[in-house]
């Protein structure tokens, strides 16, 4: 058994969203574009990576604690589009606009539990539905999906995950969820 573990903070998403993202994700059906699975659609917050195992339940008080000085929000679907970098993305997103709260959780995530200075760089609130591969020309000429009614995701519960490295895709577990629950009765 390794002594280290693979984590990431991050809120699950409702299965409609996620069947919404697929079949936008499908019009970008090529080779050179590797889908994410559906079980692995995630909003990341804050990517922690390996620690020692025994950080595990230390993780896990920081998170619920943080959890419960925020209440729940709405993130508003901009786009579907490649990026993160319009000349040279690297993977198909589904980008939420900016959210003053999804940016404060972040934000003070990445404070509590990250091992060096964060460098207060804006996060962009996003899902990965798709990434280039690496054995292929990159795709060209990709253009943005725009919804054509509004979706809205609701960040209820955030939850640690363990995220295990395996082939064609990781395997991601939730570990533990917490409600956002900043004055909540």
């Amino acid at each position: 058994m390794s002594n280290t573990t693979r984590l990431f903070v991050a809120a699950a998403l409702p299965n409609e969203l996620k069947q919404y993202l697929g079949e936008q994700a499908s019009h970008y059906q090529q080779e050179a574009i590797r889908p994410v699975p559906a079980e692995n659609l995630h909003l990341t917050l804050y990517f922690i990576g390996n620690v020692a195992a025994t950080q595990l339940p230390s993780i896990k008080q920081v998170t619920q604690h943080i959890a419960r000085q925020f209440p729940p929000f709405d993130l508003h679907l901009e786009g579907i589009e490649p990026g993160p970098k319009p000349r040279s993305p690297r993977l198909i997103w589904a980008r939420f606009e900016s959210s003053e709260p999804f940016e404060q959780l972040s934000q003070s995530l990445t404070q509590a539990l990250s091992p060096v200075p964060p460098n207060n760089r804006k996060s962009i609130p996003h899902i990965t539905l798709a990434r280039f591969r690496k054995d292929r020309p990159a795709p060209k000429h990709l253009e943005m999906l725009l919804p054509e009614q509004p979706v809205v995701l609701q960040v209820k519960e955030i939850a640690v995950w363990h995220s295990e490295l395996a082939s064609p895709h990781p395997r991601y577990t939730i570990l533990e969820s917490y409600p956002l629950a900043h004055n909540l009765p």
